[in-house]
């Protein structure tokens, strides 16, 4: 792995734990780095999750698959951010979701082993987990109340102000199955907004 492709995941931890940080490059040299083609399965339900990823180019998602065989996603991850089936990650049991790499992206990815490691024996990555955990909560906690408190409407409204690249980036079917709308209902709305 090239030392460039270091530098998106060392400034993000560098504004965790400070860019002058001794464990800095310590904690970064864990991740190794794993190119993808569009739509590619990462990992699919079933499966235990083995890695934590991040994006350092391109586009990823974790989703399930509904009963009726539609998708459902949970979370969309861009340049600089980490997406993974969590949840399995931490318990080491099988997942129902599938993680998947939207784009054609270039990834650095952790092991379940060095992960653990570093969270044993560096203060520095434990800071980093505690925020990265705060950050995810915050995260869930903002789609679970919007999808009590907010009709389609306002969901997409609400995206289009915070991330509105997405919408612009993402087929209709994966923005919508973010938003918990029909596609039909997303290309309504984008006609009217």
């Amino acid at each position: 792995m090239s030392k460039h492709s270091l530098e998106l995941l060392k400034s993000k931890f560098g504004e965790m734990i400070g860019v002058d940080h001794p464990d800095l490059n310590h904690i970064v040299s864990k991740f190794e780095g794993r190119k993808t083609k569009r739509n590619e399965i990462l990992q699919k339900s079933g499966e235990v999750s083995r890695y934590v990823f991040f994006v350092n180019k391109g586009c990823g998602r974790t989703y399930y698959i509904q009963p009726d065989g539609g998708e459902s996603t949970r979370y969309i991850a861009i340049e600089g951010d980490f997406f993974s089936s969590l949840s399995s990650f931490i318990t080491q049991q099988p997942t129902l979701e599938f993680v998947q790499a939207i784009e054609p992206s270039e990834l650095l990815m952790i092991s379940r082993n060095n992960f653990t490691e570093l969270l044993n024996t560096s203060l520095a990555f434990e800071k980093i987990y505690r925020q990265s955990m705060e950050y995810a909560y915050l995260l869930t906690t903002w789609r679970l109340e919007s999808f009590i408190t907010r009709d389609a409407k306002a969901r997409y409204e609400f995206l289009l102000q915070t991330d509105p690249d997405l919408v612009l980036r993402l087929s209709n079917k994966i923005v919508a199955s973010y938003l918990g709308i029909s596609q039909e209902t997303l290309s309504r709305l984008k006609s009217k907004i």
